[in-house]
């Protein structure tokens, strides 16, 4: 059954759902890709820089698929189409968490990263089964939220005490305003019937795109390369 508080508009001929929420959702993606590109031409980048970029890249996929698939045109296809953006976004969350972990390699043991590294990857099998078997984006939140408010908090704030680097700041800062992005979108309080809940947090994801990016810049000017 199809929502019947979606706004609707016609291009062309071409019905356009939630024309909104899609065009912020772009928005994300854009600055994702944008912050992938500058890391990318970084050379001699470290382990951490690497997982931040790959990171930019998937959440840019996600925000693109969930854009145009999980929205615009989600009336084509139904729930099944908005998947891959979740899959997608999963794994993102999975790269952002790993490289938060190796940047805790500053201060821990080899195997302490290792242990942690392992757990990263059974947390991502289990939630994004569960994602997919039960068709349910709370999976993915919950994911999301684990991932950003627990591993990357936990830890970057650890390393921010231990260290006071300016990287962990800066992606402490990204953590505020992806914490804030979350509770507007819990919150379903819409400013204006057009610019809703959803739009409004992916603004907010956009600035915490862009404190994450300068803390992954930060992680190479201040600590060289291959840790």
């Amino acid at each position: 059954m199809e929502r019947q508080d979606i706004i609707s508009i016609t291009i062309a001929g071409i019905r356009i759902d939630e024309p909104i929420v899609t065009l912020t959702d772009l928005m994300v993606s854009v600055a994702c890709v944008i912050f992938f590109w500058k890391l990318h031409k970084k050379e001699n980048a470290n382990i951490s820089v690497k997982l931040f970029k790959w990171y930019f890249l998937s959440m840019g996929a996600a925000t693109f698929f969930g854009g145009i698939f999980g929205h615009a045109f989600l009336y084509t296809a139904g729930m099944y189409l908005k998947l891959p953006g979740w899959i997608i976004s999963m794994c993102s969350i999975m790269l952002i968490e790993r490289a938060v972990i190796k940047h805790a390699g500053m201060i821990w043991s080899e195997k302490v990263i290792s242990a942690l590294s392992i757990l990263n990857i059974i947390e991502l099998i289990v939630f994004m089964g569960l994602a997919i078997y039960y068709l349910d984006f709370f999976f993915v939140e919950f994911h999301s939220g684990y991932g950003l408010m627990f591993v990357v908090l936990g830890l970057e704030g650890y390393l921010y005490l231990k260290t006071k680097n300016e990287a962990s700041k800066n992606i402490l800062f990204g953590i505020g305003l992806a914490a804030i992005a979350a509770l507007v979108f819990m919150s379903k309080v819409d400013l204006q019937t057009w610019f809703n809940h959803i739009a409004i947090s992916h603004v907010f994801m956009t600035g915490a795109a862009f404190f994450f990016y300068q803390g992954a810049r930060r992680i190479e000017l201040n600590e060289g390369v291959g840790r």
